[in-house]
């Protein structure tokens, strides 16, 4: 299977500081390709030199066979790369049908007039997110009153349905509970199945190990290597990551208590 989107010696420099120093990653159709890193590992200005935030000082991005060149986001949306960040960009007063369609309003005519299709879009979400194993009260209900994880899928339902190849996900777990985390990991699952591949960033082994094919670690910019699932262990994982020496050293010295 040949990969989706291919990341060749991808080099990012601001100003003297080098950010990125020739990293490679490849990410294949229904993958789950697990990105790993300590707090300034380089998987932030990774990802967002593979959605078109930032452009490569070195490297070339090849996407779906062709080598591309993204002017800005927009672009790579329209390509098929979408990001689900952190912070989500939802307004939380607004039902999820409003926050689903967002920038891609559906419109019907009344007689002259342009109008939200309301009929549409409520049909829409309520389909899509049950397709992620979320049962709406109603798709007028306020995202607002969702949990973290359910806004999560949310966005990721959203991206899915917009055409999405490559999907991006920054962190998605790092501020949910043990049962939100666990949705979100099985809406990745989902969404893996229809052949979409999915880039998880990530700095928790456990929920990496969890859904991830491959796994990636970043370190100071430099890739340390990519593994198959089966072929590393957690604590290796864990090991590779910024700190994880470290670590093993604190355990010792406190007993095994950390």
């Amino acid at each position: 299977m040949s990969p989706i989107i291919e990341m060749k010696n991808i080099e990012k420099h601001f100003g003297s500081v080098i950010a990125l120093a020739g990293v490679s990653v490849d990410v294949l159709p229904g993958e789950c390709h697990c990105l790993l890193g300590d707090n300034g590992a380089g998987k932030s200005t990774f990802i967002k030199t593979m959605s078109g935030v930032h452009k490569p000082t070195k490297g070339e991005i090849v996407f779906d066979g062709q080598p591309m060149d993204f002017a800005n986001p927009r672009a790579a949306i329209s390509a098929g790369i979408a990001t689900v960040h952190q912070h989500l960009g939802m307004i939380p007063l607004m039902s999820v049908a409003r926050n689903f369609f967002m920038g891609n309003e559906p419109i019907k005519k009344v007689g002259p007039i342009n109008v939200f299709d309301h009929d549409y879009a409520n049909d829409v979400t309520m389909e899509e997110m049950k397709k992620m194993g979320i049962n709406l009260r109603g798709p007028d209900q306020a995202v607002g009153t969702l949990s973290g994880g359910e806004r999560q899928t949310v966005a990721i339902a959203r991206a899915v349905h917009f055409g999405a190849k490559v999907l991006i996900l920054d962190e998605p777990t790092s501020a949910l509970g043990v049962r939100q985390t666990a949705n979100v990991l099985a809406t990745i699952d989902r969404v893996r199945k229809q052949g979409i591949a999915v880039v998880f960033i990530t700095h928790n082994v456990r929920h990496a190990m969890a859904v991830g094919d491959r796994f990636t670690v970043l370190n100071r910019g430099k890739t340390l290597g990519t593994a198959l699932k089966g072929e590393i262990t957690p604590e290796a994982l864990q090991d590779l990551m910024a700190g994880g020496q470290e670590m093993v050293a604190l355990e010792g010295s406190l007993g095994g208590t950390v």
